[in-house]
C-alpha cells in the first residue's frame, strides 16, 4: 500500500492535537513513524531506460503495444504458422510483468482501448485468409468476434475512434476499400473503392480528418469522416503518422532513406526532417507523439546492433538519439513526457524519467563551405564522459571512414562509414556502453589515412 505523504501526515497530526487520550496518542505516533519510514526508504524510481522481458511466446513477435495510462498496457502477437495460436497480453505494473491473457488462430495485428474496459483487435488467420476484428468489454479477459466488412478479404489496417465508430483499410483488388462502422461493427458501409490501388494504412485524426496509404504509396485525405477522399501525396506512402492538430503531422515510412516528413498544411506539402546517422542504420518506422514539439520514433539502429530511440523536443528541426540495448525496436508508445516504452520482437524497454539524458546526434554537417584540406580534429570535450564530438573537414568528396579503437587496437565504435560531400562535419562518439580509458581514432578517405588522433574516456 502506497501512502499520500503530502496528506496523509498533515490529517493525522491534528488528529494528535486534538485527542487527550495518552494510549491514542502513541497510536498515532507510531503509525506516523511507520508512514514516514515506509516512505522514504521507499526506492526511488529507476532512472533512464531499463529492460522488460515478456514471458515465453514461443517465438511469436510482438506485433503491437498501446498503453492506457502508466500502469495499464495490452500487446498482441503474431503466428506464421496455420492452427497455431498468438496471443493478447495485459500488463498492470507498467510492462514489468506481461500475462498471457488471451490465445487464439490469429494473427494478431493491432490492439487499441478506449478505456479500461472496452478495446479491440484486428488480425487475420494464418493462411485462410479471413480477417478477424475482435472486441473486449472487461479489459481484456474475454473477447466476442465483430463481423469484418467481408470475411473472406483480409483488413489491413484499423482506425478507432470510439466503442461505435472504426474504419478499415483493406488492400484487395476485389472488394476492398475503406470501410466505416458508426454501430460497433453490425453494419459497414464502403466509402473508398480503387481497384488495384486499395489502401494497406489508415490514420483518422479525429471524426473528420483522416488520411489512407494506398498500395502503390498514394496518400488521400478525407475531411467528412471518410464520405470523399481526395489525393493529395504521390510520392510515398506511410508506415505511421502523427498529427498535432489539423495542420501539423508528421509521416515516416520504413527501410527508406529520409523517412520522416513534416507537413504544416494538413498534408498538402511535405519538408523532409533530417534524422542522426553515424555508421548506423538510419530510418523512423514508428513515430510516438505527444504535442506538436515533442515526439518519439524507432526503427534504426546503430553498427553495433543496438536499437536507435529518436527525439525530438523542437517539432523535429532536431533529431537526437538514444541506443538503450541491443535489439531493435519496432514499437513505441509515450503517454506524457516521462512514461514510455520502446519495444522489438520479444522485449523492451520502459522509462518513467523521459529516457536518458544524453542524447547524440550523429554525423551533422556544419559549413559548405569547402575547407583547403582534408583534417581530422580533436574531439572536445577531452577528457569526456559519455558523449564527445570529433570534427573533421573535407575538401573534397570521397568515401568516409572514422573508427574509434581501444589501445589494442581493437575496433570499439564506427562512427562514420559513407560517402560525403565536401564541407565542415562533427560526429558523436557514444562513450555510454564504453569503459573508462584512452582510445584511438582514425580518418580514411577513400582508403587513405588522414589521420590518428587520442582522447580520454573517464567515468
Amino acid at each position: 500500500m502506497y501512502y499520500n505523504i503530502e496528506t496523509y501526515i498533515p490529517n493525522l497530526m491534528k488528529k494528535l492535537y486534538n485527542i487527550d487520550n495518552f494510549t491514542s496518542a502513541v497510536f498515532y505516533i507510531a503509525i506516523l513513524l511507520f508512514i514516514i519510514g515506509f516512505n522514504f526508504t521507499d526506492a526511488p524510481p529507476p532512472s533512464g531506460w531499463y529492460q522488460q522481458f515478456m514471458p515465453n511466446l514461443g517465438g511469436k513477435p510482438i506485433s503491437d503495444l498501446f498503453f492506457i495510462d502508466s500502469l495499464t498496457g495490452w500487446s498482441v502477437t503474431y503466428t506464421g504458422v496455420a492452427f497455431d495460436s498468438a496471443y493478447i497480453l495485459k500488463t498492470i505494473n507498467g510492462g514489468d510483468n506481461w500475462n498471457i491473457i488471451y490465445f487464439d488462430k490469429n494473427n494478431f495485428t493491432k490492439i487499441k482501448f478506449i478505456n479500461q474496459n472496452t478495446g479491440y483487435t484486428s488480425g487475420v488467420t494464418p493462411y485462410i485468409g479471413a480477417s478477424c476484428i475482435n472486441k473486449s468489454t472487461n479489459g481484456g479477459l474475454n473477447w466476442f468476434a465483430v463481423p469484418p466488412p467481408d470475411p473472406f478479404f483480409t483488413v489491413d489496417d484499423i482506425s478507432i475512434l470510439n466503442e461505435d465508430t472504426i474504419w478499415v483499410a483493406v488492400s484487395s483488388s476485389t472488394s476492398g476499400g475503406v470501410f466505416r462502422t458508426t454501430n460497433g461493427g453490425q453494419n459497414w458501409t464502403q466509402q473508398l473503392y480503387l481497384v488495384s490501388n486499395n489502401p494497406n494504412k489508415i490514420y483518422m485524426f479525429n471524426r473528420n480528418i483522416g488520411f489512407i496509404c494506398t498500395t502503390a504509396g498514394w496518400i488521400y485525405k478525407t475531411t467528412n469522416s471518410g464520405i470523399n477522399w481526395t489525393l493529395i501525396y504521390t510520392v510515398e506512402g506511410f508506415t505511421d503518422m502523427y498529427f498535432s492538430d489539423s495542420l501539423k503531422g508528421w509521416k515516416v515510412e520504413a527501410y527508406v532513406q529520409d523517412s520522416i516528413k513534416v507537413t504544416t498544411n494538413g498534408g498538402i506539402n511535405w519538408t523532409i526532417q533530417i534524422l542522426p546517422h553515424g555508421g548506423s542504420f538510419t530510418f523512423m518506422s514508428k513515430i510516438a507523439g505527444l504535442n506538436k514539439d515533442s515526439l518519439w520514433g524507432v526503427g534504426g539502429y546503430l553498427y553495433n546492433g543496438r536499437g536507435m530511440i529518436y527525439k525530438t523536443t523542437n517539432g523535429g528541426t532536431n533529431w537526437g538519439y538514444q541506443a538503450p540495448d541491443t535489439t531493435t525496436y519496432y514499437h513505441c508508445k509515450f503517454i506524457n513526457r516521462l512514461n514510455g516504452w520502446a519495444y522489438g520482437a520479444s522485449r523492451g524497454i520502459h522509462t518513467v524519467t523521459g529516457g536518458d539524458t544524453t542524447f547524440y546526434y550523429g554525423i551533422q554537417k556544419i559549413s559548405s563551405e569547402v575547407p583547403k584540406d582534408f583534417i581530422l580534429k580533436q574531439n572536445y570535450p577531452n577528457p569526456f564522459n559519455p558523449r564527445t564530438v570529433i570534427p573533421y573537414s573535407l575538401k573534397s568528396a570521397g568515401y568516409m571512414r572514422i573508427i574509434a579503437y581501444d589501445i589494442l587496437g581493437r575496433e570499439v565504435q564506427r562512427m562514420v562509414d559513407q560517402k560525403q560531400n565536401a564541407g565542415e562535419y562533427e560526429v558523436d562518439f557514444m562513450g555510454k556502453f564504453t569503459a573508462t580509458g584512452v582510445y584511438f581514432y582514425r580518418m580514411t578517405v577513400d582508403g587513405n589515412v588522414i589521420g590518428t588522433r587520442t582522447m580520454v574516456l573517464l567515468k
